[in-house]
């Protein structure tokens, strides 16, 4: 049995996605994603910050963009060719570092 994280099924990704109602799938890249709106640039940043402990922690990384206030995120798993648990915990951790 390997332990490379595995792609989820459609089922399974849509029925994880129920608890990630902000969330949508973009079939195209094979990702979820989000855009998070903070108050100012200091707590999209300190949100940022969070994030990227944990996917350090996880050696499991977002593809994201800030601009001010505003942070777009996409997940999947590259190796999987698709999003796998490791993109839906890290999604579900960001809702909660963001308050969501």
């Amino acid at each position: 049995m390997s332990d490379r994280p595995q792609k989820l099924s459609d089922d399974a990704r849509s029925a994880a996605m129920k608890n990630l109602p902000d969330w949508s799938y973009d079939a195209d890249n094979k990702a979820i994603e989000k855009t998070f709106l903070f108050k100012d640039f200091s707590r999209a940043w300190g949100f940022m910050n969070r994030a990227a402990l944990l996917a350090e922690k996880m050696d499991h990384h977002p593809e994201w963009f800030n601009v001010y206030n505003r942070v777009e995120v996409k997940m999947t798993t590259h190796d999987a060719g698709g999003v796998t648990d490791l993109d839906i915990h890290m999604a579900t951790a960001m809702d909660e570092f963001a308050g969501a």
